[in-house]
C-alpha cells in the first residue's frame, strides 16, 4: 500500500480562515489517500513562504499572488472579499487623506492587499512594515502617524480609542462599484492536475459544511478569534463579513474584481508587471 500524499494547508490564524478550513483539517471530510498537515502563520509570512512553494495549499493575499502567479493558481472557492468594507486606516485623531502625505503609516506586510490598496489610495505616504498585531501600539505611541488595520481589529479599533481615516473597502466600492478582493487560496501549479481538482472540490465541500453547520464551525473558529475572544456576537459578525457567497465561489463578478485589483495595482506603478489571474477548476 502506498503512503498517503502529504498536503500542507497553510492559512492565517484568524477566525474566518479557520471557519472555512474546519471540515478539511479536522477530519470531517473523506480525505482517503491524503495526509493533511495544518499550518498557521500570518499572511505576510505565507506570502513570503509561497516564493519557495513551501505549501501545497496556502492562503495568499491577492497582492502577493500578483508576484506568485507562476507558482500558484487560485482555487475556485475560499476567497475573502470586502463588500463595501475592508482594511481600515486609523489614527489617534481625525485625519484626512491629504494629511497622510509624507507621514509615516504602518502597514501589515509589504505584499498584503491592504498595503497595495492603501498605496493606491495615498501614494505619497511613507510606509513602514510591521506585524499586524503591533500596529495599534505603534500608532498609540506615535511611532507611526496612522496604521492600516486588518483582521478583527477592523471591529475593535474604536474600543481602543482610534479614529478612522478611511475604510479602504468602502472607498474601493465608491471607486470601482465592486467588492475589494483581499485574499484567496493558492494551490501549487506543479501538483498533478487530478489532485489539484480533488483538493479544490474538498475545499468547496469544507466551506459548504461550515456554512451548513455554522455553530460547530464557529466553535472551532473561536479559538482563533484573538481580540474577539469571549465576544461570540462580534466573532460571528467577523466570520460573516469574510465567509459568504463570495467565498463559495468567485463567479464572473468576483473574478472580474480580482482582475480589476491587479490591473489597478499595475497602472499605479506598484505591481512590476500586468498579471492575468488564473483559476484552477474543481472536479
Amino acid at each position: 500500500m502506498s503512503s498517503p500524499t502529504l498536503i500542507r494547508i497553510a492559512h492565517s490564524p484568524d477566525s474566518d480562515d479557520a471557519f472555512m478550513f474546519f471540515a478539511l483539517t479536522q477530519g470531517v471530510l473523506d480525505i482517503e489517500g491524503l495526509r493533511i498537515e495544518h499550518v498557521l502563520a500570518d499572511i505576510e509570512s505565507l506570502n513570503q513562504a509561497a516564493f519557495a512553494g513551501t505549501y501545497e495549499i496556502t492562503a495568499l493575499s491577492f497582492h502577493g499572488y500578483a508576484h506568485l502567479a507562476d507558482r500558484y493558481r487560485l482555487m475556485p472557492s475560499g476567497a475573502s472579499f470586502g463588500d463595501g468594507y475592508g482594511p481600515v486606516v486609523v489614527a489617534r485623531q481625525p485625519r484626512e487623506r491629504g494629511d497622510l502625505a509624507g507621514r509615516t503609516v504602518a502597514i501589515p506586510g509589504e505584499l498584503t492587499t491592504a498595503a497595495l490598496v492603501f498605496r493606491i489610495w495615498q501614494p505619497e505616504a511613507k510606509t513602514v512594515v510591521m506585524p499586524f498585531d503591533q500596529i495599534f501600539e505603534a500608532v498609540a505611541e506615535g511611532r507611526a502617524d496612522a496604521g492600516v488595520i486588518i483582521h478583527e481589529g477592523q471591529l475593535t479599533y474604536r474600543d481602543r480609542g482610534f479614529e478612522p481615516v478611511v475604510d479602504l473597502g468602502a472607498w474601493w466600492r465608491q471607486e470601482t462599484d465592486g467588492p475589494l478582493p483581499l485574499g484567496g487560496n493558492g494551490i501549487r501549479s506543479d501538483l498533478d492536475p487530478a489532485l489539484r481538482r480533488r483538493l479544490c472540490r474538498l475545499l468547496t465541500e469544507s466551506i459548504e459544511y461550515a456554512l451548513a453547520h455554522r455553530g460547530q464551525a464557529l466553535d472551532f473558529a473561536a479559538r482563533y478569534a484573538r481580540e474577539l475572544e469571549g465576544d461570540p456576537v462580534r466573532s460571528d459578525r467577523f466570520v460573516a463579513m469574510y465567509v459568504n457567497e463570495w467565498t463559495r465561489g468567485y463567479g464572473e463578478a468576483g473574478r472580474a474584481a480580482v482582475q480589476r485589483l491587479l490591473d489597478r495595482g499595475f497602472e499605479a506603478g506598484i505591481l512590476p508587471q500586468r498579471v492575468r489571474a488564473e483559476f484552477e477548476a474543481s472536479e
